[in-house]
């Protein structure tokens, strides 16, 4: 008999891509798809149960099917297609995973655990460092949004470790997911028509495209190849870092600059009609940025992205359409007043 995976999330857009993709590993026998809510994509051959992980009766499909491989995606910044609320996802990332937890320690037949992570957990502050490793404290932790959320799931993890060294947990911190059907969000914000930012900062960012996402939670879930670690915690990011300044150009987005008082009223005003999740922590993400070092997922993971942080942005612009402000245009644009300064400041 070959594994039996569990997936949970897979209502989502990537959970159901990485339920159809793990089915063609050689060494699954058996693919389980979880949400509280029927998926309305197709999973393959994959079995569909609905089930909601913050209830108790999840132990029960662990045992029931002897589940051995659990990949636990079902840990969001955003509400499944706009159906839910804030309040709903917090539950779901906290209370479901506790008690998925709960139910994977019970479980004996379960012998490796994936979370889908986050960078969040590091927060974004002031004082941060240049770069963060995955063992660099916050400066401060997150107060509130999806970075307290994901703060709190890794602590339920840390716990279930201990309380079961002999599952193999793989804990995967992905940097801002994008790509043509990202809905996290940040991936929200850069659709809005005008890119609120913070009169004084242009932070540098990160980004992971979902297939890579796909790609690094398939080695997670699997037995680690020679010379290969897939137990601990890992940042996953593509190469290199985007300036907000450099992401609105290239998505022809024009930025209306506020000061950060005015940006937190703004982001109130958004969260009031459904726009985005623009936490207090994602407005200290679009002022002081976050960058994180990928060594660990390089040389003890074996993952290499297929998409540097420039292209997995790219890829994401493609499929907005052009914005008010056609990218080329406003390239030219800079490129002629930045042409023009020198020859100004000379005349004065």
């Amino acid at each position: 008999m070959g594994k039996v995976v569990l997936v949970t999330g897979v209502a989502r857009q990537l959970g159901g891509r990485f339920v159809r993709r793990i089915q063609r590993e050689p060494d699954v026998d058996r693919v389980i798809g979880v949400d509280a809510v029927p998926p309305e994509h197709h999973l393959g051959g994959a079995d569909f149960l609905r089930a909601d992980i913050r209830h108790p009766a999840i132990a029960r499909v662990l045992a029931e099917h002897g589940v051995d491989t659990v990949v636990h995606m079902d840990v969001n910044g955003t509400p499944l297609g706009k159906r839910g609320s804030r309040a709903t996802v917090k539950e779901t990332n906290v209370i479901g995973t506790m008690s998925l937890l709960g139910a994977c320690q019970k479980t004996p037949s379960v012998r490796r655990l994936v979370v889908k992570s986050s960078t969040n957990v590091y927060g974004s502050a002031p004082r941060d460092p240049a770069i963060f490793t995955e063992t660099t404290p916050p400066k401060s932790l997150p107060s509130g949004g999806f970075a307290k959320d994901v703060v709190e799931v890794e602590g339920y993890v840390r716990g279930f470790a201990r309380r079961r060294p002999d599952v193999a947990v793989c804990v995967l911190r992905f940097a801002n997911i994008l790509g043509p059907r990202a809905d996290s969000p940040l991936a929200e914000y850069f659709a809005l028509p005008v890119l609120p930012t913070v009169l004084g900062f242009d932070p540098r960012l990160q980004f992971v495209h979902e297939d890579d996402v796909i790609e690094v939670l398939r080695i997670g879930a699997g037995e680690p190849r020679r010379g290969t670690l897939n137990s601990g915690t890992f940042n996953i990011a593509g190469d290199g870092v985007l300036l907000l300044s450099q992401a609105a150009r290239r998505l022809g987005r024009p930025t209306l600059p506020f000061f950060l008082p005015t940006v937190t009223w703004v982001g109130s005003a958004l969260r009031s009609v459904g726009v985005t999740d623009f936490s207090p922590e994602q407005i200290r993400l679009l002022t002081h940025g976050r960058v994180v070092r990928t060594t660990q997922m390089r040389e003890t993971l074996g993952f290499e992205p297929g998409y540097t942080t420039a292209g997995a942005f790219a890829d994401y612009a493609r499929s907005q359409g052009p914005g008010l402000l056609p990218p080329e245009v406003l390239a030219r644009t800079v490129d002629r007043i930045a042409a023009a300064l020198p020859a100004g400041r000379g005349q004065n």
